[in-house]
């Protein structure tokens, strides 16, 4: 699959949230009005949804796990669906975030929030080295690129076993709970409170991911995703602009990887492995790649399939597999993308 191409069928679905909405599209009328107003207030509304997602999903821990996917599913969709570079080795940013916070807290005793930020910064560095390398070629050429380059990181990472633990994995990412003033504890034993500490996380990263797009370099990612050519000709320096989306792309996904870690206690080897990266392109493309909404779409299909077929069949992958392959034959545009496809060809 090429990434350009991908870019270019989003756009011309129409389905970019973020991207204004012509007020005087035909057909488009009171559907048209409302879902301008939704893009405008899109954190508000995700923010809404997720404060009440825990009392939906089959059971709280869950409803985490799903919440700190969706935020790798988001980072991923920033260089996926609105730059158009298909990445295969998202892998080594949210591992190297869930191993640079977890190594703090278990070798040097830092707290949390801390082990937070040093989880992001470790992730970002190794976005800036992979980057470096993978935005000199395109195509096919770059996720492969990215493939080989977060292999060498796994690896890496598997031989520093005195640090990572190896193939047993970091153990002993212990956190009961969270001190954020004096006589003000957060009890994460309690999985309702877990989620809305994550949550408050999750929703300022929304936020300035959300403002990015809005932003003149939101506008540049597209111009690229749409004709690089073009962008160029039209003065943006697009080697940079694509250095600067991977590395954001790849803070993202370090900040969900250290909120993964905290979550389950534990960093497994497998966090890095190549298949945590195709996590990654099928949670984009189940819930609509290019939309603002659809990562944490996704990331509750992948979830809720995995969860449930899991508990009936120990080759679950087979059949997570086989569906996937009927939503992209069916829902070429994701879950979301298609349901705002619909809403704006049925326009009244």
């Amino acid at each position: 699959m090429s990434a350009p191409l991908s870019g270019q069928a989003v756009a011309k679905s129409g389905v970019v949230e973020g991207a204004p909405i012509p007020a005087a599209r035909p057909g488009s009328g009171r559907t048209g009005r409302w879902l301008a107003l939704a893009s405008r207030h899109r954190v508000a509304l995700t923010l809404a949804f997720l404060l009440v997602f825990p009392w939906i999903a089959p059971y709280q821990a869950l409803a985490v796990n799903i919440l700190v996917l969706g935020l790798y599913a988001l980072g991923f969709n920033l260089l996926f669906g609105y730059t158009g570079l298909l990445s295969f080795g998202h892998a080594a940013f949210l591992g190297g975030g869930a191993y640079g916070s977890g190594i703090a807290i278990v070798h040097y005793g830092l707290h949390p929030g801390l082990a937070l930020v040093a989880g992001t910064l470790l992730a970002t560095l190794i976005a800036a080295a992979m980057g470096v390398l993978a935005i000199r070629t395109r195509g096919i050429y770059f996720a492969m690129t990215t493939l080989a380059l977060s292999m060498c990181v796994y690896y890496a990472f598997y031989r520093a076993e005195s640090f990572t633990g190896g193939e047993n994995g970091l153990r002993g990412i212990n956190v009961p709970s969270l001190t954020l003033l004096p006589g003000l504890r957060l009890d994460l034993i309690d999985p309702v409170v877990k989620y809305y500490a994550v949550l408050a996380v999750v929703g300022v990263a929304v936020w300035l991911f959300s403002r990015l797009l809005s932003s003149p370099f939101g506008a540049a990612l597209e111009a690229i995703r749409e004709n690089e050519g073009r962008a160029q000709a039209c003065g943006y320096d697009v080697q940079r602009t694509k250095l600067v989306a991977f590395v954001i792309s790849g803070a993202l996904c370090g900040l969900a990887g250290a909120l993964q870690a905290i979550h389950l206690s534990i960093v497994p080897i497998e966090t890095m492995h190549y298949a945590t990266s195709g996590q990654a392109v099928m949670m984009a493309l189940l819930g609509g790649m290019g939309t603002f909404f659809g990562p944490f779409v996704g990331a509750a299909t992948f979830s809720l399939l995995q969860d449930g077929l899991a508990t009936l069949t120990s080759h679950w992958q087979l059949f997570v597999g086989a569906i996937f392959i009927a939503f992209v034959l069916f829902l070429p545009l994701g879950i979301w993308g298609e349901v705002l496809a619909r809403l704006r060809r049925a326009g009244w």
